[in-house]
C-alpha cells in the first residue's frame, strides 16, 4: 500500500493539512516517515481512519436511515423552475447535485449558504436540513 504526503491525505479526507497534523499529534492517526524524511500517512491507515470517521453520527436529529453515505455541506447554487429544482452543494472536496421538486426545495428553505446534509443511496440523492 502506498504512503501519502500529509497534503495528499488531508485532501482525501476533506480537511486542512494542519488538521491532519493535529490528529497525528493527538494520536488519532499514525504517521510514517517517507523516503524524503518527512511525515506521511500509510494508505492502509488512512483508509481505516476514513472509515472510522464515517461511523460517527454528527449530522443532527435523524435516529435511523437506510442511506449510509451522508455528507454535510453548504448549498452553493439553487435553480428552480415551475416544477423542479436543482440544488448544488459543496461537501468537503465533493460537489453534490440533487434534483428535487420545487415544492421540496421551498419547504426545506434551501438557498445559497444553507447548511444541509446530502444522503446518497444508489442513484438517488436526498437533501436534509440538520438540527441546529
Amino acid at each position: 500500500m502506498p504512503n501519502l504526503r500529509i497534503s495528499e491525505a488531508a485532501a482525501l479526507l476533506g480537511v486542512s493539512d494542519d488538521t491532519l497534523r493535529r490528529w497525528i499529534d493527538q494520536g488519532r492517526l499514525a504517521s510514517v516517515v517517507l523516503d524524503n524524511g518527512r511525515k506521511g500517512v500509510s494508505g492502509t491507515e488512512l483508509a481505516a481512519f476514513a472509515q472510522k470517521m464515517t461511523d460517527v453520527a454528527e449530522h443532527g436529529a435523524t435516529v435511523a436511515a437506510s442511506a449510509r453515505n451522508r455528507m454535510k455541506g453548504i448549498v452553493t447554487r439553487v435553480v428552480k423552475d415551475g416544477v423542479m429544482a436543482q440544488v448544488d452543494m459543496q461537501a468537503g472536496p465533493f460537489r453534490v447535485t440533487s434534483l428535487m421538486s420545487r415544492e421540496s426545495a421551498d419547504e426545506l428553505g434551501l438557498e445559497v449558504g444553507s447548511v444541509a446534509v446530502a444522503s446518497i443511496k444508489s442513484t438517488h440523492v436526498v437533501v436534509e436540513i440538520p438540527e441546529a
